[in-house]
């Protein structure tokens, strides 16, 4: 609102006026609203938590200090979801559609998450909302965020780089890093297109195509590239969301380990687009894509300040409440900037935390039948739990996680020039 106030006010020349039309800017902005909103509106909220008796059911794991949080506050991704929605509505572009569909889904994923913490904690139910209806609702939020991406006329990458000429005249402007060259100025409406391709780790001056999948050409390919694109859409948000779950079992290491990848999405957003550094690094250009730097900015400032609680020792836990939205912003965040290929380096903490649980259910199937005793390959899934288990303290896994988890996130980012 802030961003639309300072926009009608445009004609008036108020000092300062300008910085509004900078992302960097905007974005810092963000961040400190955020992490404001989470310091003092979250302690008002786990008050209000610890009033109503909304604490968490801990179910002996044998696990060390287990018991100790039993009773802690839980819901607490109430207030990461508010800090991001304030900063969002401030500082952002409210009209564009990147933004709309991260409010979106912000929204949606935190309704899956408070109606699972809901009915484990009023209904005390441990099981909370069925497998079935989260992986139902997860799925319908991909198809949503799919077909938007099919559809709108906003949501467009350019493929043709532009001449020398162009940019030499343009620089001024450019360095800007602003979306405002969606306008046409700067380059030529048939450069932009709809398009399936997104990015590939190590290779130079190529992307990927869905359409390469597609077994059927022309009219039916088209239709074919669409539908691969869209089921990958809904397997990306569903994995991230799941797996963002999976790892919140510490204290601070779901909110620390996803700070660390929404800087690094905030950081290949505002680089991809922005016109001039997406050609200086031989990336793809996306118009309009850069204000999702803003709303990554206001989600790593909510991660931050929601920290400040959830460190060991915890004073309120996200719950599925926080988990299964931050999954679902990160998801939707990389397919919207065309980096969904880039999440397995990206999230590697998530994916090995779902793997581990993976290998560790099906492992111990497979050895039933075949043996008629059940084995395990990790003392305890997921696969923090198997570090404590061997007598780890919690606050040195959860560093150690995120140590990992900051390795990850630059190598990410060497791609963009190793690529």
């Amino acid at each position: 609102m802030i961003y639309h106030l300072f926009q009608a006010l445009s004609d008036y020349d108020i000092p300062g006026a300008g910085l509004m039309n900078y992302i960097s800017f905007r974005a810092i902005l963000a961040f400190v609203i955020a992490l404001l909103v989470s310091l003092f509106a979250g302690k008002k909220i786990i008050r209000l938590l610890q009033r109503k008796q909304i604490g968490e059911t801990i179910r002996d794991l044998g696990l060390e200090g287990q018991m100790q949080k039993k009773g802690t506050p839980t819901m607490g991704g109430i207030i990461i979801i508010l800090a991001i929605l304030v900063a969002a509505m401030l500082v952002c572009n409210l009209t564009n559609i990147y933004i709309i569909l991260m409010i979106f889904t912000t929204l949606w994923c935190g309704a899956i998450g408070l109606r699972d913490d809901y009915i484990k904690v009023f209904k005390h139910n441990k099981e909370g909302m069925s497998e079935k209806g989260k992986l139902i609702a997860q799925i319908a939020l991909g198809f949503i965020i799919g077909l938007t991406v099919c559809f709108n006329d906003n949501i467009v990458v350019r493929e043709k780089v532009p001449n020398n000429d162009v940019v030499s005249e343009s620089r001024d402007s450019l360095n800007r890093d602003t979306e405002m060259l969606v306008d046409g100025t700067y380059w030529h409406e048939e450069d932009v297109v709809k398009s399936t391709k997104t990015t590939i780790p190590f290779v130079k001056n190529n992307e990927f195509d869905y359409k390469i999948l597609s077994p059927f050409k022309g009219t039916w390919g088209w239709y074919c590239k669409w539908a691969i694109y869209v089921i990958m859409i809904v397997i990306v948000i569903t994995a991230c969301s799941n797996g963002a779950n999976l790892t919140d079992g510490m204290d601070g290491l779901s909110a620390g380990t996803s700070a660390i990848v929404g800087v690094v999405i905030g950081v290949l957003a505002y680089l991809g687009g922005n016109l001039l550094n997406s050609n200086y690094l031989n990336i793809m250009y996306i118009p309009g894509s850069g204000e999702i730097t803003v709303f990554m900015a206001g989600f790593v400032g909510a991660l931050i300040g929601f920290l400040w609680y959830n460190s060991f020792p915890a004073m309120v836990f996200m719950g599925d409440t926080g988990s299964l939205t931050i999954g679902g912003i990160i998801g939707v965040s990389a397919i919207l900037i065309r980096k969904e290929l880039l999440l397995p380096i990206l999230c590697g903490i998530f994916l090995v935390e779902s793997l581990s649980v993976l290998i560790q259910k099906y492992y111990f199937k497979y050895t039933r039948i075949k043996y008629g005793e059940g084995k395990r390959v990790f003392l305890m899934a997921p696969l923090h739990h198997h570090y404590q288990k061997k007598g780890e303290p919690e606050p040195r896994i959860v560093a150690r996680f995120w140590i990992v988890g900051l390795l990850l996130a630059i190598c990410t980012l060497a791609l963009l020039k190793i690529r």
